[in-house]
C-alpha cells in the first residue's frame, strides 16, 4: 500500500498557481533575467540604491584573499573532506553593507560562500529594493554560491494577495485584518510574537501562501534559493519546482532533521517528485544541533548512497535562544572532515554574547531593522570572523575549503 503525499487537489492548486505566473519555462527565464547585475544595479539605483552598491564595489577591493593566505601559510589539501562556510543572519541591504564595510576595514577576513537571511518577505522588502540590493551585494559583488532567502508565512500581506490566491487555486485562507489594507494568516499553535518561529505551522493549504510568496520574490529579484519552514512546503516544492530548474531550497533544522530516520523521511520525500534529470530542488538540508558527529556521517552516507547531489551543513555556533547554551559543534566538524565527509559550516552565532545576536533580529519590522543596521552589522561581521578563523584551521588541518569569489584571485 502506497499512499500519495499531494491529491490530485493538491496538484491542480499548484498548476494553476505557476499558471498563473505564465508556466515553469516562463518563470525560470525571467528569474535567470533577474540575477544580471547590470539589470540589478539598474533597478536598485532607481530605488535608492545605487550609491550603496557602488560604495560595496569599492569596499571589496580590500577583501582578503585565500591565496595569500594559503602561501603565507604552506597550506595545501592532503585530506578528503570538504568544507563550504556559511554565515546566517544577513538582515537586509543596510546592516549587509555595515558588515562589508567592516570586513574591508579589517582586510583579513575570508567571506563565507553562502549566505542565510531570515526577513519576512513583506511588500516592501521585496518590492522597494531592499532585497534586490542584498542580493546584488551577495551574489553579484561578493560572488557567494548561494544566497538563502526566507519566507516567513505569519507576515503581513496586502489582503489583495490573499484574495488572488484564493481565486487563481479554489482555496481558503484563515486570516486576520490588520487594517489598512494589510491580513495575516492565522498561526494557532503559539501565540507569540515570533508567530510560531514565523511559519513553521503550515495549517490546512498555507502551503499556496508560501509558494505564492517565494514566486513573486524570485520574479522580482532574481532570488533563486528559500528557506523551507515546514514538512508540508518541503513537499509542495519539490512537486512546484520541478520543472523550475534555477529554483532551489535549503531545509532548516527546525524541522528536526536530527537522525537518521528522520533523514530517511526527507529521502522519501524527494523520491516522490524529482525533477526528469533525476535530481531534487532540494539543494542543501541543514543537521539539526542534536546530532552527533558520527550521525552526521551517517546521513553524509546515505545522501551520498541515494545519488541526489544534497550538501549536508551543520550548525558550528548558535545564538542563545535557538539552543543549548555554549553551544560548539567545532570539533564534531574535525571529525566529519578528518572522516573524508564533506560539511557546510553554518554560524548563527559567533559564539559571544551581543545585543541583536538572537531571533529577535529576524522579526523586526522594515523600520526596525534599518535603525538598528549598525548592530546588526555588527552581529553578522563577527560571526564572518568567528567563521573565517575556523575555516583558516580547517585548512591548516589539509581539507579544501571553500569561500566567495571575492575572497579569490581565480
Amino acid at each position: 500500500m502506497h499512499f500519495k503525499l499531494l491529491s490530485d487537489r493538491d496538484l491542480k492548486a499548484m498548476d494553476a498557481l505557476l499558471d498563473s505566473y505564465g508556466g515553469p519555462k516562463e518563470i525560470s527565464e525571467k528569474i535567470e533575467s533577474m540575477r544580471n547585475y547590470e539589470t540589478r544595479k539598474g533597478i536598485a539605483a532607481e530605488k535608492g540604491y545605487g550609491d550603496m552598491l557602488e560604495k560595496a564595489e569599492e569596499h571589496v577591493q580590500s577583501f582578503a584573499k585565500v591565496e595569500d593566505f594559503i602561501e603565507q601559510n604552506q597550506v595545501s589539501v592532503t585530506k578528503e573532506g570538504i568544507c563550504t562556510t556559511q554565515v546566517s543572519g544577513f538582515q537586509g541591504a543596510k546592516p549587509t553593507f555595515d558588515c562589508i564595510k567592516r570586513i574591508a576595514e579589517n582586510g583579513d577576513v575570508l567571506f563565507p560562500t553562502e549566505m542565510i537571511s531570515v526577513v519576512g518577505l513583506t511588500e516592501n522588502y521585496v518590492y522597494s529594493g531592499d532585497l534586490l540590493a542584498i542580493l546584488a551585494m551577495a551574489e553579484n559583488i561578493l560572488g557567494a554560491s548561494k544566497f538563502c532567502t526566507t519566507n516567513l508565512l505569519g507576515t503581513p500581506l496586502p489582503e489583495e494577495r490573499f484574495s488572488r490566491i484564493e481565486e487563481i487555486t479554489g482555496e481558503k485562507f484563515e486570516r486576520r485584518d490588520l487594517g489598512n489594507g494589510l491580513s495575516q494568516i492565522i498561526l494557532k499553535n503559539m501565540g507569540t510574537a515570533f508567530g510560531n518561529l514565523g511559519g513553521v505551522e503550515v495549517g490546512n493549504n498555507n502551503h499556496l501562501v508560501y509558494l505564492d510568496g517565494i514566486t513573486r520574490a524570485a520574479l522580482a529579484t532574481g532570488a533563486n534559493f528559500f528557506l523551507n519552514p515546514s514538512w508540508s512546503t518541503i513537499v509542495a516544492v519539490c512537486y512546484y519546482a520541478r520543472e523550475i530548474p534555477n529554483l532551489s531550497f535549503k531545509i532548516s533544522m527546525l524541522l528536526s532533521t536530527q537522525n537518521l530516520i528522520q533523514l530517511r523521511m526527507l529521502l522519501n520525500i524527494f523520491k516522490e517528485y524529482l525533477r526528469d534529470n533525476g535530481t531534487t530542488p532540494i539543494y542543501e538540508i541543514n543537521i539539526g544541533n542534536a546530532a552527533t558527529a558520527e550521525t552526521f556521517i551517517q546521513c553524509f552516507d546515505e545522501v551520498q548512497d541515494s545519488g541526489l547531489p544534497i550538501s549536508l551543513a551543520a550548525h558550528l555556533r548558535i545564538n542563545p535562544d535557538l539552543g543549548l547554551a555554549d553551544f560548539n559543534w567545532t570539533e564534531s566538524a574535525h571529525k566529519v572532515l578528518d572522516a573524508g565527509r564533506n560539511v557546510t559550516i553554518k554560524y548563527e552565532s559567533d559564539g559571544e554574547s551581543r545585543p541583536y545576536d538572537t531571533m529577535e533580529a529576524y522579526f523586526l519590522s522594515d523600520e526596525e531593522r534599518n535603525e538598528l543596521a549598525a548592530k546588526i552589522g555588527d552581529v553578522i561581521y563577527h560571526k564572518c570572523i568567528r567563521c573565517d578563523k575556523d575555516a583558516k584551521e580547517i585548512m591548516k588541518r589539509g581539507h579544501e575549503t571553500r569561500f566567495a569569489k571575492v575572497s579569490c584571485r581565480g
